[in-house]
């Protein structure tokens, strides 16, 4: 058996960006291919992942990821401090999460406070508008928040850094156990350590489930997931492209903008995943 991510979408004008794919403890990228477009690879100096870059040749370009249980540790670079804006805490927001930890007296201890303050300032949904739009940096919130999983880990991010710890972001799919071969978009969840110790934390399945208390782990909600990248701020100096938010579903790039692709992502191997 064997485990494959899918996706298929319809073929645009410009480039269509997606990435490589990589390694965490669980289950890892081992090779992807492309139908439909040339390829020719860019590259993140900043987090040192590459991207492919597509330039379509047919009316429907197809991405496939191979994958394979068991692999490396979380990239080094994932955990690497970085300055964007998508998670660099604002002022306010630093000083409180200082004090949030240092009272809790600072290493797990204070990790575990910040996650369950971030947790209590959020219920979970897909705004129109993100708290942080706008923004050179991710805002002090000081009351309930409605936010996506992107929002919440955005947020958890800028305020454990601000505090001192080890924090990266990492995107995939997820695929529900009520689906099993198919999801309809990305997924992304934290990865802390604290004294040596990594844990992953999803706070936004914990609310999309009604679990009050966020422990570390993945999946309170039943499903697998497969990796594709890690970091928010993505830099990609070869198309001029500098501090861009994601890049885990593939992106057209035309005339300086990201648009959505709307892949259709299928998954084979459920099974030999959720074993």
């Amino acid at each position: 058996m064997t485990i494959e991510l899918t996706m298929r979408m319809a073929a645009q004008e410009g480039l269509l960006c997606a990435p490589v794919g990589l390694s965490m403890p669980r289950v890892a990228t081992v090779s992807v291919s492309v139908e439909g477009a040339a390829v020719r690879l860019i590259a993140d100096p900043t987090n040192g992942q590459t991207a492919m870059a597509l330039t379509p040749t047919e009316d429907a370009v197809t991405i496939r990821w191979g994958y394979r249980l068991g692999g490396a540790a979380y990239p080094e670079a994932m955990f690497a401090p970085r300055d964007s804006r998508y998670i660099r805490a604002a002022a306010a927001l630093a000083e409180e999460a200082r004090g949030i930890a240092g009272a809790a007296g600072g290493g797990p201890a204070g990790l575990r406070a910040l996650v369950d303050h971030v947790t209590g300032l959020f219920r979970y949904g897909h705004p129109e508008e993100r708290f942080y739009e706008g923004s050179d940096d991710i805002p002090q919130l000081c009351g309930l928040t409605e936010g996506s999983c992107v929002d919440i880990n955005a947020y958890l991010i800028a305020a454990a850094r601000a505090a001192g710890y080890e924090a990266g972001y990492m995107t995939g799919c997820f695929i529900p156990e009520a689906k099993r071969d198919w999801c309809e978009d990305m997924h992304c969840w934290v990865v802390t350590r604290v004294d040596g110790v990594v844990q992953d934390w999803d706070i936004a399945h914990h609310l999309k489930m009604g679990v009050a208390r966020v422990e570390p782990g993945l999946n309170p909600r039943p499903g697998v997931r497969v990796p594709l990248s890690h970091s928010m701020g993505w830099v990609l100096p070869d198309i001029g492209v500098a501090d861009l938010k994601l890049l885990a579903e593939p992106l057209w790039f035309r005339d300086g903008r990201w648009l959505d692709a709307e892949p259709r992502i299928t998954l084979a191997g459920y099974d030999l995943l959720a074993g």
